[in-house]
């Protein structure tokens, strides 16, 4: 599998997102991290709908929607004419996952489901992992940008690699949180496919975000 790069809109400059999505579009294999926060998931609120369907009127990249949200089933109907290609959903906010995976597969593409630092892979059924197309695996706690990294997740997606191959499902491992060029690196030899970065890539003072992508690519 190629590795995608994410790059996470909670760190962009939201007075020139137009200017920053179109630089963005600039670099080719990536998606666009989009976190849809409720304030009660997570202790912290960012951008809904409206918001959305302008992104999608500039960017020529695929959408991937990450719901840190208490109720990821209100988003399924309200979302689905943004243009999304993947709706990931938290797996501690859900307790008939495999319904609300059966839901979201009717409007969208690809789903994935996401665990938090502490949410051990043995906490999902086994059947679960045949029926996703992303598992999003957390390094760090969520609901803020440019926290630190939990160098404890590469075990993690070390074990959650095993299991897909062993089993040959074929879900894309993405990894969210405080990731940069001295840990990407050892996250693509454990097995992610699929990395979020968000602070590292819009920190870049002269707006080359083809050249911080690269580094952690």
């Amino acid at each position: 599998m190629s590795i995608i790069i994410s790059p996470s809109l909670l760190s962009v400059d939201f007075l020139e997102l137009k200017i920053e999505l179109e630089r963005l579009n600039q670099v080719d294999d990536l998606w666009l991290h989009l976190d849809v926060m409720d304030s009660h998931f997570v202790p912290n609120l960012t951008f809904g709908e409206p918001v959305l369907n302008k992104i999608k009127t500039v960017s020529k990249h695929k959408l991937d929607a990450h719901f840190m949200v208490t109720n990821p089933d209100f988003f399924i109907e309200n979302f689905k004419n943004v243009g999304l290609h993947n709706f990931t959903f938290h797996w501690e906010a859900v307790t008939h996952h495999d319904r609300l995976i059966q839901k979201i597969k009717e409007f969208y593409p690809s789903v994935g489901i996401s665990l938090n630092p502490s949410t051990p892979l043995s906490a999902v059924p086994h059947y679960i992992w045949s029926k996703v197309d992303l598992v999003l695996l957390m390094s760090v706690n969520p609901g803020f940008g440019g926290q630190k990294f939990i160098p404890e997740i590469v075990d993690k997606v070390i074990e959650l690699d095993q299991i897909r191959h062993a089993n040959q499902f074929n879900f894309q491992i993405q990894v969210d949180g405080g990731i940069n060029e001295q840990n990407a690196g050892y996250l693509i030899q454990a097995g992610a496919n699929n990395l979020v970065a968000g602070s590292f890539i819009f920190s870049e003072p002269n707006k080359n975000y083809s050249e911080r992508i690269q580094k952690i690519r």
